[in-house]
Protein backbone atom coordinates (compact mmCIF):
# COMPACT_ATOMS: atom_id res chain seq x y z
CA UNK A 1 0.00 0.00 0.00
CA UNK A 2 1.03 3.84 -1.13
CA UNK A 3 0.81 6.55 1.06
CA UNK A 4 0.70 6.88 5.55
CA UNK A 5 -1.27 5.02 7.07
CA UNK A 6 -3.32 5.59 9.64
CA UNK A 7 -3.42 3.97 12.69
CA UNK A 8 -6.60 4.67 14.10
CA UNK A 9 -10.38 3.99 12.58
CA UNK A 10 -12.30 7.01 11.69
CA UNK A 11 -13.69 7.97 15.52
CA UNK A 12 -16.72 9.76 13.86
CA UNK A 13 -17.25 6.69 11.85
CA UNK A 14 -17.62 5.03 15.00
CA UNK A 15 -19.36 7.42 16.70
CA UNK A 16 -22.60 7.70 14.37
CA UNK A 17 -22.48 3.15 14.73
CA UNK A 18 -23.05 3.48 18.37
CA UNK A 19 -25.15 6.45 18.62
CA UNK A 20 -27.23 4.76 16.21
CA UNK A 21 -27.20 1.22 18.22
CA UNK A 22 -27.66 2.85 21.46
CA UNK A 23 -30.54 4.75 20.48
CA UNK A 24 -31.50 1.43 18.63
CA UNK A 25 -31.25 -0.61 22.25
CA UNK A 26 -33.48 1.37 23.97
CA UNK A 27 -36.02 2.34 21.23
CA UNK A 28 -36.04 -1.57 21.00
CA UNK A 29 -37.34 -1.66 24.68
CA UNK A 30 -39.78 1.48 24.51
CA UNK A 31 -41.27 0.37 21.24
CA UNK A 32 -41.69 -3.80 22.91
CA UNK A 33 -42.49 -3.10 26.22
CA UNK A 34 -45.94 -3.66 25.91
CA UNK A 35 -46.17 -6.55 23.28
CA UNK A 36 -43.49 -8.50 26.20
CA UNK A 37 -45.70 -8.01 28.57
CA UNK A 38 -48.54 -9.51 26.41
CA UNK A 39 -46.86 -12.45 24.72
CA UNK A 40 -44.15 -12.81 27.40
CA UNK A 41 -45.54 -11.77 30.89
CA UNK A 42 -41.82 -9.60 30.50
CA UNK A 43 -41.79 -6.20 29.29
CA UNK A 44 -37.84 -6.38 28.82
CA UNK A 45 -37.86 -9.56 26.83
CA UNK A 46 -36.81 -7.78 23.27
CA UNK A 47 -34.76 -5.78 24.96
CA UNK A 48 -32.80 -8.36 26.99
CA UNK A 49 -32.63 -10.12 23.08
CA UNK A 50 -31.40 -7.09 21.44
CA UNK A 51 -28.91 -6.38 24.05
CA UNK A 52 -27.38 -9.14 23.69
CA UNK A 53 -27.18 -8.92 19.95
CA UNK A 54 -26.15 -5.63 20.67
CA UNK A 55 -23.24 -7.04 22.25
CA UNK A 56 -22.25 -9.85 20.26
CA UNK A 57 -22.44 -7.07 17.37
CA UNK A 58 -19.92 -4.93 18.81
CA UNK A 59 -17.71 -8.14 19.34
CA UNK A 60 -17.56 -8.80 15.95
CA UNK A 61 -17.21 -5.50 14.91
CA UNK A 62 -14.05 -5.47 17.30
CA UNK A 63 -13.11 -8.65 15.23
CA UNK A 64 -14.15 -7.27 12.16
CA UNK A 65 -12.23 -3.88 12.27
CA UNK A 66 -8.84 -5.44 13.52
CA UNK A 67 -8.74 -8.45 10.23
CA UNK A 68 -7.37 -7.19 7.62
CA UNK A 69 -9.60 -6.78 4.71
CA UNK A 70 -7.21 -7.71 2.13
CA UNK A 71 -8.08 -11.31 3.65
CA UNK A 72 -10.97 -11.27 2.33
CA UNK A 73 -9.95 -10.97 -1.30
CA UNK A 74 -9.25 -14.80 -0.96
CA UNK A 75 -12.62 -15.48 0.98
CA UNK A 76 -14.64 -14.10 -1.23
CA UNK A 77 -15.86 -16.54 -3.31
CA UNK A 78 -16.09 -19.38 -0.32
CA UNK A 79 -18.12 -16.50 1.88
CA UNK A 80 -20.37 -16.20 -1.40
CA UNK A 81 -21.10 -20.18 -1.85
CA UNK A 82 -22.23 -20.72 1.62
CA UNK A 83 -24.32 -17.56 1.52
CA UNK A 84 -26.00 -18.92 -1.49
CA UNK A 85 -26.02 -22.59 0.26
CA UNK A 86 -28.15 -21.10 3.28
CA UNK A 87 -30.55 -18.93 0.57
CA UNK A 88 -31.64 -22.79 -1.22
CA UNK A 89 -31.71 -24.09 2.59
CA UNK A 90 -34.37 -21.57 3.69
CA UNK A 91 -36.57 -22.98 1.42
CA UNK A 92 -36.25 -26.82 2.54
CA UNK A 93 -39.44 -28.04 4.24
CA UNK A 94 -38.72 -28.20 7.73
CA UNK A 95 -35.27 -25.96 7.54
CA UNK A 96 -36.81 -22.87 6.43
CA UNK A 97 -39.17 -20.73 9.57
CA UNK A 98 -42.24 -19.37 8.46
CA UNK A 99 -43.20 -15.83 9.95
CA UNK A 100 -46.15 -14.03 9.01
CA UNK A 101 -46.24 -15.90 5.94
CA UNK A 102 -42.48 -15.61 4.71
CA UNK A 103 -40.35 -18.01 4.77
CA UNK A 104 -36.83 -16.45 5.17
CA UNK A 105 -35.27 -17.47 8.35
CA UNK A 106 -33.44 -20.98 8.82
CA UNK A 107 -34.10 -22.27 12.90
CA UNK A 108 -31.56 -23.03 14.72
CA UNK A 109 -33.19 -23.71 18.11
CA UNK A 110 -34.32 -20.93 20.22
CA UNK A 111 -32.40 -18.78 17.61
CA UNK A 112 -32.57 -17.92 13.60
CA UNK A 113 -31.00 -17.03 10.99
CA UNK A 114 -31.90 -14.94 7.78
CA UNK A 115 -29.97 -15.86 4.93
CA UNK A 116 -30.50 -12.90 3.22
CA UNK A 117 -28.47 -10.72 5.48
CA UNK A 118 -25.12 -13.48 4.86
CA UNK A 119 -25.94 -13.06 1.21
CA UNK A 120 -25.91 -8.73 1.12
CA UNK A 121 -22.30 -8.97 2.42
CA UNK A 122 -21.26 -12.02 0.91
CA UNK A 123 -22.55 -9.87 -2.04
CA UNK A 124 -20.38 -6.91 -1.60
CA UNK A 125 -17.38 -8.93 -0.85
CA UNK A 126 -17.56 -10.99 -4.20
CA UNK A 127 -18.19 -8.25 -6.24
CA UNK A 128 -15.63 -6.36 -5.01
CA UNK A 129 -13.46 -8.64 -5.84
CA UNK A 130 -14.31 -9.25 -9.70
CA UNK A 131 -14.68 -5.55 -10.63
CA UNK A 132 -11.34 -4.51 -8.70
CA UNK A 133 -9.69 -7.56 -10.57
CA UNK A 134 -10.50 -6.46 -14.29
CA UNK A 135 -11.10 -2.82 -13.91
CA UNK A 136 -10.60 -1.86 -17.93
CA UNK A 137 -14.06 -4.59 -18.78
CA UNK A 138 -16.70 -2.58 -16.54
CA UNK A 139 -16.87 -0.26 -19.85
CA UNK A 140 -18.08 -3.67 -22.11
CA UNK A 141 -21.87 -4.84 -21.08
CA UNK A 142 -21.25 -8.58 -21.92
CA UNK A 143 -17.33 -9.06 -20.13
CA UNK A 144 -18.04 -6.44 -17.84
CA UNK A 145 -21.50 -6.19 -16.32
CA UNK A 146 -22.72 -9.18 -17.46
CA UNK A 147 -21.21 -11.61 -14.99
CA UNK A 148 -21.98 -9.43 -11.76
CA UNK A 149 -25.28 -8.89 -13.23
CA UNK A 150 -26.04 -13.12 -13.65
CA UNK A 151 -24.78 -13.13 -9.87
CA UNK A 152 -27.46 -10.42 -8.84
CA UNK A 153 -30.02 -12.17 -11.36
CA UNK A 154 -29.25 -15.48 -9.24
CA UNK A 155 -29.43 -13.99 -5.72
CA UNK A 156 -32.61 -11.83 -7.17
CA UNK A 157 -34.46 -14.91 -7.29
CA UNK A 158 -33.67 -16.47 -4.73
CA UNK A 159 -34.92 -14.23 -2.30
CA UNK A 160 -37.72 -13.20 -3.98
CA UNK A 161 -39.04 -17.20 -3.85
CA UNK A 162 -39.39 -16.28 0.16
CA UNK A 163 -40.73 -13.59 -0.73
CA UNK A 164 -38.68 -10.37 0.39
CA UNK A 165 -39.30 -7.41 -2.53
CA UNK A 166 -37.38 -4.56 0.17
CA UNK A 167 -33.88 -6.95 0.44
CA UNK A 168 -33.80 -7.49 -3.57
CA UNK A 169 -34.21 -3.89 -3.84
CA UNK A 170 -31.94 -3.03 -1.60
CA UNK A 171 -29.38 -5.44 -2.76
CA UNK A 172 -29.99 -4.43 -6.25
CA UNK A 173 -29.48 -0.35 -5.08
CA UNK A 174 -25.48 -1.50 -3.36
CA UNK A 175 -24.86 -3.41 -6.63
CA UNK A 176 -25.92 -0.68 -8.97
CA UNK A 177 -23.67 1.60 -6.26
CA UNK A 178 -20.61 -0.20 -6.80
CA UNK A 179 -21.19 -0.74 -10.50
CA UNK A 180 -21.03 3.27 -10.89
CA UNK A 181 -18.14 3.51 -8.81
CA UNK A 182 -15.92 0.92 -10.89
CA UNK A 183 -16.77 3.02 -14.31
CA UNK A 184 -19.41 1.52 -15.89
CA UNK A 185 -20.76 3.27 -18.48
CA UNK A 186 -23.86 5.58 -17.83
CA UNK A 187 -25.53 4.17 -21.00
CA UNK A 188 -25.43 0.91 -19.67
CA UNK A 189 -26.59 2.08 -16.63
CA UNK A 190 -29.76 3.76 -17.50
CA UNK A 191 -30.48 1.05 -19.63
CA UNK A 192 -30.16 -1.56 -16.54
CA UNK A 193 -32.46 0.96 -14.65
CA UNK A 194 -35.11 0.70 -16.89
CA UNK A 195 -34.99 -2.92 -16.98
CA UNK A 196 -34.76 -2.78 -13.03
CA UNK A 197 -38.14 -0.96 -12.93
CA UNK A 198 -39.64 -3.34 -15.51
CA UNK A 199 -38.59 -6.00 -12.67
CA UNK A 200 -39.98 -3.96 -9.86
CA UNK A 201 -43.72 -3.81 -11.65
CA UNK A 202 -43.78 -7.41 -12.72
CA UNK A 203 -42.95 -8.45 -9.16
CA UNK A 204 -45.94 -6.28 -8.19
CA UNK A 205 -47.93 -7.47 -10.57
CA UNK A 206 -47.33 -10.97 -9.87
CA UNK A 207 -48.39 -10.89 -6.16
CA UNK A 208 -51.91 -9.36 -5.59
CA UNK A 209 -50.38 -8.82 -1.60
CA UNK A 210 -47.74 -6.00 -3.35
CA UNK A 211 -50.88 -4.53 -5.53
CA UNK A 212 -52.29 -3.97 -2.13
CA UNK A 213 -49.41 -2.01 -1.05
CA UNK A 214 -49.57 0.09 -3.60
CA UNK A 215 -53.03 1.05 -3.30
CA UNK A 216 -52.41 1.92 0.09
CA UNK A 217 -49.71 4.02 -0.90
CA UNK A 218 -51.57 5.97 -3.17
CA UNK A 219 -54.64 6.18 -1.23
CA UNK A 220 -54.16 4.83 2.36
CA UNK A 221 -57.55 6.61 3.66
CA UNK A 222 -59.61 4.53 0.78
CA UNK A 223 -59.55 1.02 3.19
CA UNK A 224 -58.25 2.44 6.42
CA UNK A 225 -59.29 -0.72 8.39
CA UNK A 226 -57.35 -2.85 5.91
CA UNK A 227 -54.77 -2.10 3.24
CA UNK A 228 -53.76 1.43 4.49
CA UNK A 229 -53.96 0.68 8.48
CA UNK A 230 -50.10 0.27 8.81
CA UNK A 231 -49.16 3.05 6.79
CA UNK A 232 -52.22 5.35 8.36
CA UNK A 233 -50.64 4.59 12.17
CA UNK A 234 -47.18 4.77 11.06
CA UNK A 235 -48.07 9.14 10.44
CA UNK A 236 -50.42 9.58 12.75
CA UNK A 237 -47.70 8.15 15.30
CA UNK A 238 -45.22 10.58 13.17
CA UNK A 239 -47.74 13.13 13.17
CA UNK A 240 -48.95 13.38 16.65
CA UNK A 241 -44.99 13.67 17.51
CA UNK A 242 -44.71 17.43 17.16
CA UNK A 243 -41.41 18.88 17.47
CA UNK A 244 -40.40 17.48 20.99
CA UNK A 245 -42.68 14.13 20.84
CA UNK A 246 -44.71 13.29 23.85
CA UNK A 247 -42.00 12.32 25.81
CA UNK A 248 -39.85 8.54 26.29
CA UNK A 249 -42.13 5.26 26.61
CA UNK A 250 -45.18 7.43 25.41
CA UNK A 251 -46.24 6.10 22.48
CA UNK A 252 -49.45 5.16 22.06
CA UNK A 253 -49.38 3.64 18.83
CA UNK A 254 -47.37 0.75 20.55
CA UNK A 255 -50.43 -0.33 22.48
CA UNK A 256 -51.11 -2.59 19.13
CA UNK A 257 -52.12 -0.36 16.78
CA UNK A 258 -49.04 -0.28 14.80
CA UNK A 259 -48.10 -3.40 13.34
CA UNK A 260 -43.91 -4.55 13.38
CA UNK A 261 -43.75 -1.62 15.89
CA UNK A 262 -40.25 -2.64 17.34
CA UNK A 263 -38.93 -3.86 13.71
CA UNK A 264 -40.26 -2.38 10.38
CA UNK A 265 -41.70 0.69 11.45
CA UNK A 266 -39.49 1.69 14.76
CA UNK A 267 -38.77 5.08 13.00
CA UNK A 268 -42.77 5.72 13.51
CA UNK A 269 -42.59 5.25 16.96
CA UNK A 270 -39.25 7.26 17.68
CA UNK A 271 -41.12 9.77 15.92
CA UNK A 272 -44.15 9.77 18.62
CA UNK A 273 -42.16 9.84 21.41
CA UNK A 274 -39.04 11.95 20.49
CA UNK A 275 -40.65 14.06 17.89
CA UNK A 276 -38.95 15.51 14.85
CA UNK A 277 -36.09 16.96 16.55
CA UNK A 278 -35.66 12.95 17.76
CA UNK A 279 -36.23 11.63 14.60
CA UNK A 280 -33.74 14.40 12.57
CA UNK A 281 -30.78 13.37 14.49
CA UNK A 282 -31.46 9.69 13.77
CA UNK A 283 -31.70 11.02 9.82
CA UNK A 284 -28.61 13.18 10.93
CA UNK A 285 -26.48 10.08 11.94
CA UNK A 286 -27.03 8.08 9.04
CA UNK A 287 -26.44 10.99 7.00
CA UNK A 288 -22.85 11.11 8.88
CA UNK A 289 -22.11 7.89 8.18
CA UNK A 290 -22.75 8.10 4.49
CA UNK A 291 -20.18 11.04 4.45
CA UNK A 292 -17.39 9.04 6.15
CA UNK A 293 -18.02 5.41 4.91
CA UNK A 294 -17.90 6.92 1.03
CA UNK A 295 -14.96 9.53 2.61
CA UNK A 296 -12.90 6.23 3.72
CA UNK A 297 -13.89 4.60 0.06
CA UNK A 298 -12.77 8.10 -1.63
CA UNK A 299 -9.52 8.12 -0.28
CA UNK A 300 -8.91 4.14 0.05
CA UNK A 301 -5.13 2.51 -0.84
CA UNK A 302 -6.23 0.42 -3.77
CA UNK A 303 -9.51 -0.57 -6.32
CA UNK A 304 -10.64 -3.39 -3.68
CA UNK A 305 -10.71 -1.37 -0.51
CA UNK A 306 -12.28 1.44 -2.56
CA UNK A 307 -15.10 -0.57 -4.13
CA UNK A 308 -15.48 -2.66 -0.76
CA UNK A 309 -16.15 0.36 1.07
CA UNK A 310 -18.60 2.11 -1.37
CA UNK A 311 -20.62 -1.42 -1.30
CA UNK A 312 -20.82 -1.71 2.78
CA UNK A 313 -21.67 2.09 3.00
CA UNK A 314 -24.21 1.36 0.20
CA UNK A 315 -25.65 -1.52 1.57
CA UNK A 316 -26.67 0.47 4.97
CA UNK A 317 -27.40 3.97 3.83
CA UNK A 318 -29.90 2.50 1.03
CA UNK A 319 -31.92 -0.31 3.54
CA UNK A 320 -32.11 3.07 5.77
CA UNK A 321 -33.29 5.26 2.84
CA UNK A 322 -36.23 2.61 1.95
CA UNK A 323 -36.92 2.04 5.51
CA UNK A 324 -37.20 6.05 6.45
CA UNK A 325 -39.40 6.06 3.14
CA UNK A 326 -41.64 3.44 3.63
CA UNK A 327 -42.38 4.73 7.23
CA UNK A 328 -43.08 8.68 6.11
CA UNK A 329 -45.11 7.14 3.44
CA UNK A 330 -42.78 8.46 0.86
CA UNK A 331 -42.53 4.48 -0.50
CA UNK A 332 -45.13 1.56 -0.52
CA UNK A 333 -44.59 -0.87 2.50
CA UNK A 334 -41.94 -3.39 1.47
CA UNK A 335 -40.82 -4.82 4.92
CA UNK A 336 -37.55 -3.99 5.45
CA UNK A 337 -35.89 -3.05 8.76
CA UNK A 338 -34.25 0.01 10.24
CA UNK A 339 -30.20 -0.91 9.95
CA UNK A 340 -29.08 -0.72 13.88
CA UNK A 341 -32.12 0.37 15.54
CA UNK A 342 -34.72 -2.14 14.27
CA UNK A 343 -35.49 -5.01 16.69
CA UNK A 344 -34.12 -8.45 15.05
CA UNK A 345 -30.43 -10.60 15.57
CA UNK A 346 -29.15 -11.85 12.29
CA UNK A 347 -30.00 -8.14 10.60
CA UNK A 348 -28.02 -6.68 13.30
CA UNK A 349 -24.69 -8.96 13.67
CA UNK A 350 -24.03 -9.06 10.31
CA UNK A 351 -25.04 -5.26 9.43
CA UNK A 352 -21.81 -4.95 12.54
CA UNK A 353 -19.85 -7.06 10.47
CA UNK A 354 -20.01 -4.94 7.40
CA UNK A 355 -19.67 -1.58 9.48
CA UNK A 356 -16.23 -3.41 11.28
CA UNK A 357 -14.65 -4.18 7.76
CA UNK A 358 -15.35 -0.30 6.60
CA UNK A 359 -13.61 0.64 9.95
CA UNK A 360 -11.06 -1.53 9.00
CA UNK A 361 -10.60 0.04 5.90
CA UNK A 362 -10.44 3.45 7.74
CA UNK A 363 -7.27 2.39 9.07
CA UNK A 364 -5.36 2.44 5.76
CA UNK A 365 -7.28 4.77 4.20
CA UNK A 366 -4.43 7.18 2.50
CA UNK A 367 -3.74 10.89 4.50
CA UNK A 368 -4.66 13.70 1.43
Amino acid sequence: MNGERRRRPDYLLIFSIVALLGIGVVMVYSSSAVKGHLEFDDPYHYLKLQAVWAALGIGTMLAAMNFAYTRLHKWAKPILYLALVLLVLVKIPGVGKEVNGAVRWIGLGPLSLQPSEVIKLAMVIFLARILAGQPEKIKYFFRGLLPPLGLLGLVAVLIMLQPDLGTTLAIAGTTFMMLIAAGARWGHIAALASAGIGFVVAAIAAAPYRMNRILAYLNPWADPSGKGYQTIHALLALGSGGLLGLGFGQSRQKFLYLPESHTDFIFAIIGEELGILGASVIVLLFVIFAWRGYKTAMSAPDPFACLLAVGLTSMVVIQAGLNLGVVSGLLPVTGITLPFISYGGSSLLFTMAAVGVLLNISRFTLNK
